[in-house]
């Protein structure tokens, strides 16, 4: 008689042997019935070249009749002791393909799927060189035409970009674009890395004098060298500047700093790209044949067209232009917005002793900073984690291993939690008259975030400064005119203002696209950011990924890249592999190439 499993570990093993002998068969893509009728299956590249979420069996089954035979997924391993709670088996896995080591989490109900992760994690015949397998760096023995490590620095960054072309150009140089030029360095993918700025980490230092990051230290580590032990956990801006400054020396990244690109378009003969950029006043022309848009998961500042903007005897800028709040002492500042900049730039104008006035159109989601670390992120990101054995990796592949379709009723009860226990907090910013809300569902800021990259402020402060009414508020209004010395708000109250500031979001990332290649191309990919929940701000139909994001578009050899810090450390790694994958000549079928259903 067959001994029946009886531990977690043995009940995911069993699963994955029938799992893995349906996938050996002339029929793999009856490996469907391995999963619940519901199951899920999210794959970053390592079965579809993209990252796609396949929802029931019918998806799962067309995906493995198109791709299991090329990819042939084998040697499924369970790689620690699975887990059960509540009837839910866990389980850490590591598999292979053809060209690839991956790594899994799988979750079974009942002996079957509920849901899948896979992931690529290394290309089998181009590892990074770490490890055992770092350089030397020293070159024993003697030669003539020895070169030091600097003089074969000097000669690369001599010639890439003039005798020798990048493979890949990313635009933009902030902490993704910095990330990203890691992880294709340590691939050995010539790339350059262009920013506007003079400086590695002046997107951070030219903003409010204020700004701090609002997510914690455990959750926004750069990819090979995570913060030291010492550092803030909600680190201010200047010291982010000088630690991205700092990674991108020594990352050896080819960085094109006081470099704007002019234009770009895609040659269909010769398949490149024609980069026109100008660096340091002199114009270069760069032939990649990949390019990376790293400007932000937000793209241009919206600045709103309000009726007498141009009569205005104030000063006036978008909140990405703000320089802080030292020179507005005394001053009548209007605020027009109520997120998180929003909330930052009235809170620095009030520690200057201005009188400012939020505006607030519309309801903001808020949740105070401690409790969001107690409750939502605490037990994947934090020294408790870390002390639980949870390493960054392990914190960013469990992240993942949620598909976004049921993911929101993970994080409902989080967010009834906090509205419990932060009871007083909320009434007395609702008598206030500031308007809330936790998401069209309740399931509170991160999936706001993922569905529209805005609505919401984590509280530093500022929220209880709105209560108590030291921050001034209006709101359900809007400005529907603006005074020489004053705005009119729409229901008729005028406020006198010396400085209006439009703290009024930005724009899709495809609108750098249209920027800086075409408005063809920008329609062609279509909106960046939102998954189609159907949700304010994110119509449907449901795509079940966030759009264009760290995958191939629908226009060739143009990708996008960005998000928050712990985004653009996971995500890098999986864009670095597609295109290291492309310049070694790996064939890369991409299943489910999202169609396009919103232009902006």
């Amino acid at each position: 008689m067959t001994q029946q499993p009886s531990t977690p570990t043995q009940k995911a093993e069993q699963w994955l042997a029938g799992f893995e002998e349906t996938l050996r068969s002339d029929a793999p893509e009856q490996a469907a019935n391995h999963f619940e009728e519901g199951g899920y299956w999210r794959d970053l590249v390592s079965m579809t070249w993209n990252i796609k979420t396949m929802e029931g069996r019918p998806e799962i089954q067309d995906m493995l009749a198109s791709a299991a035979k090329d990819r042939r997924p084998h040697n499924w391993q369970v790689s620690e002791e699975a887990t059960d709670q509540d009837g839910v088996i866990e389980a850490w896995v590591t598999f292979e393909t053809t060209d690839a080591h991956c790594k899994g989490h799988l979750r079974l109900r009942d002996g079957k799927a509920w849901t899948l992760l896979t992931t690529m994690q290394e290309l089998r015949e181009f590892p990074e060189k770490r490890n055992h397998l770092r350089p030397k760096g020293a070159q024993h023995g003697a030669s003539k035409s020895r070169k030091t490590w600097l003089e074969a620095r000097q000669e690369e960054e001599q010639e890439l970009g003039y005798s020798k072309q990048p493979y890949c150009v990313v635009i933009g140089g902030g902490q993704g674009g910095i990330g990203l030029g890691a992880r294709l360095r340590q691939l050995d993918v010539p790339t350059i890395v262009i920013e506007r700025n003079p400086r590695p980490g002046d997107s951070w230092r030219n903003r409010y004098k204020s700004l701090c990051l609002h997510d914690p230290v455990w959750y926004d580590h750069m990819p090979y060298i995570p913060f030291p032990d010492h550092w803030p956990v909600f680190c201010p801006k200047d010291k982010v500047g000088d630690w991205l400054e700092m990674y991108t020396k020594i990352m050896e990244l080819n960085y094109w700093s006081s470099t704007e690109c002019t234009g770009a378009r895609f040659d269909e003969q010769h398949q490149e790209w024609v980069v026109d950029v100008v660096r340091d006043g002199e114009r270069v022309t760069l032939r990649p044949k990949q390019l990376v848009l790293a400007t932000g998961m937000s793209g241009i500042p919206n600045i709103p067209n309000i009726p007498g903007m141009d009569s205005f005897e104030g000063e006036q800028h978008h909140s990405s232009k703000h320089p802080g709040g030292e020179a507005y002492k005394g001053k009548k500042c209007i605020v027009l917005g109520s997120n998180n900049s929003a909330h930052d730039i009235c809170a620095a104008l009030w520690e200057n002793d201005a009188d400012v006035t939020m505006i607030q159109r519309s309801s903001t989601h808020i949740i105070k900073s401690d409790t969001l670390m107690d409750l939502a992120l605490g037990g994947l990101y934090s020294e408790q984690a870390v002390e639980n054995g949870i390493t960054t990796e392990k914190a960013d592949l469990t992240f993942a291993s949620l598909p976004y379709r049921i993911m929101p009723e993970f994080h409902k009860p989080v967010y009834e939690q906090a509205q419990e226990q932060d009871a007083d907090f909320y009434n007395r910013l609702r008598r206030a008259g500031f308007m809330l809300d936790f998401g069209d569902d309740g399931s509170g800021l991160f999936m706001k975030y993922l569905r529209r990259g805005s609505g919401y402020y984590i509280d530093v402060g500022a929220s209880e400064l709105v209560a108590q009414g030291e921050i001034k508020l209006k709101s359900g209004v809007t400005i529907e005119r603006v005074n020489p010395r004053s705005v009119t708000l729409t229901d008729g109250t005028e406020l006198p203002a010396d400085l209006i500031v439009y703290a009024t979001g930005f724009g899709s990332m495809n609108g750098w696209a249209a920027r800086i290649i075409s408005q063809e191309v920008a329609d062609k990919v279509g909106k960046c950011w939102g998954m189609g929940s159907d949700t304010t701000k994110d119509p449907g139909p449901w795509e079940g990924e966030l759009r264009n994001m760290w995958k191939p578009t629908q226009q060739e050899a143009l990708w996008f890249h960005g998000g928050n810090l712990h985004q653009s450390r996971h995500y890098s790694r999986y864009l670095a592999l597609q295109l290291k994958a492309r310049m070694e000549g790996l064939e890369t079928p991409v299943y489910g190439l999202q169609p396009v259903h919103h232009l902006s």
